[in-house]
């Protein structure tokens, strides 16, 4: 499933260091692209042109002060994102509910950062996440399952696994998927990929993968989708590099 992800990959990585320019518009482009969509899934109205404006720094009327935070908390995800790769830190329990703190920084401060302590449903799901009083456990059991079972995992099983179990655990009150897709790219960038874009397009797709990962365990569709999200982004770092992308 992954040779040509393989080979893709090995091609960028062979122009390295890319062109400086080049690197800091890709970067503008994935992180506003991987914004705009995350929220969007999860219903926020901002535009991508309107979520490109708030990332300036500028308001824009009619919208609510959560959809506005929604952008500049993503935005402050992803740059701690950014440094726990820098920093070769391995992934732990705290360093989730950091993520999370900053994805509802200013939102709902009291759940911020802490597992949930209410039933939750997913809506139009058949999967039921866990009884809070399950949560803890739960977590523990996917930090040790990722630990030691999941070092031999291609990047993208890795980081599509370890996304869809956390979303089916559905740890905190809100934000889970934006914190997901986080964990997501937290993977893959560890592993020298780019970020990958969910599209919005695409949620319903993406919604009954990860219900049939979550009913029947079986993540096949979900890796593929993943993969399919993976391959779009290396070529649009080998459009920019004006290498071929098939």
């Amino acid at each position: 499933m992954f040779e040509q992800i393989n080979e893709k990959k090995a091609r960028i990585d062979a122009k390295r260091p890319l062109p400086k320019y080049t690197l800091k518009s890709l970067r503008e482009k994935l992180l506003l692209d991987w914004t705009y969509n995350t929220n969007a899934i999860e219903g926020n109205t901002l535009t991508i042109s309107e979520t490109k404006v708030v990332l300036e720094g500028i308001t824009v009327g009619g919208k609510t002060m959560r959809e506005h935070l929604e952008v500049l908390n993503h935005r402050d995800a992803i740059t701690y994102v950014e440094e726990i790769v820098q920093k070769s830190e391995p992934l732990s329990e705290w360093q989730i509910k950091n993520l999370h703190r900053l994805v509802l920084k200013g939102i709902d401060d009291e759940y911020a950062g802490v597992y949930r302590d209410q039933q939750v449903f997913i809506s139009g799901a058949k999967h039921t996440p866990p009884a809070p009083f399950l949560i803890k456990e739960q977590m523990e059991q996917l930090i040790d399952w990722y630990q030691k079972e999941t070092g031999d995992f291609h990047p993208i099983t890795r980081g599509a696994m370890l996304h869809a179990i956390f979303v089916g655990i559905h740890p905190f009150i809100d934000g889970n998927g934006r914190t997901s897709r986080l964990l997501l790219n937290l993977e893959l960038m560890k592993d020298g990929f780019p970020p990958v874009i969910i599209k919005v397009e695409n949620r319903i797709a993406y919604y009954e993968a990860l219900d049939k990962a979550h009913t029947q365990k079986d993540y096949d569709d979900f890796i593929q989708l993943v993969a399919t999200a993976v391959e779009d982004s290396l070529d649009l770092y080998l459009s920019a590099l004006n290498e071929k992308t098939s």
